[in-house]
């Protein structure tokens, strides 16, 4: 087993597997509401970097949806926090944030995509992250496109 670089410790708490127990709910002005489940992998490999992979399905019919994967950086000595992420629908992302104790609040600060993404193009998102009290982990996002403000998109608890 590699041991975790100390940098880490402050996000210790998001290592492993974690899987939704109860369908998550997607909805967004433009589209119709949806369910879907999602399981989280976080691991490391003793660098000052969590390695992260996001995979998502429809509810009823386990078909696969929204893939995310990336790093998790902390800038030492503070709780700023940065994610790297690459999604399977052509979109790169840095979201940074602050670590309160067992939450994570997250905002886009770069987006890049493919030339022929899907339209209207996303424009921001934000993102919190935490730990409850019940042990369980929960992730709320919120998403901007060209035509529509800055809106809750996602809501999941995992075990």
């Amino acid at each position: 087993a590699v041991q975790l670089n100390p940098i880490l410790k402050p996000l210790s708490w998001l290592l492993g597997t974690w899987e939704s127990d109860e369908p998550g709910e997607g909805t967004f002005p433009t589209i119709k509401p949806f369910r879907y489940t999602e399981k989280l992998y976080f691991s490391h490999v003793g660098q000052p970097v969590i390695n992260f992979t996001f995979n998502a399905f429809h509810a009823e019919s386990n078909k696969p949806l929204h893939r995310e994967c990336g790093f998790i950086r902390i800038q030492p000595g503070t709780n700023r926090v940065a994610f790297i992420i690459a999604q399977n629908s052509g979109l790169v992302e840095i979201e940074e944030g602050e670590l309160t104790g067992n939450q994570l609040k997250l905002q886009s600060q770069s987006l890049g995509r493919i030339s022929f993404a899907k339209e209207p193009h996303v424009q921001q998102i934000g993102r919190v992250l935490q730990l409850r009290p019940d042990g369980k982990l929960e992730q709320t996002v919120s998403m901007a496109t060209d035509n529509q403000p800055l809106t809750q998109h996602l809501q999941i608890t995992y075990s």
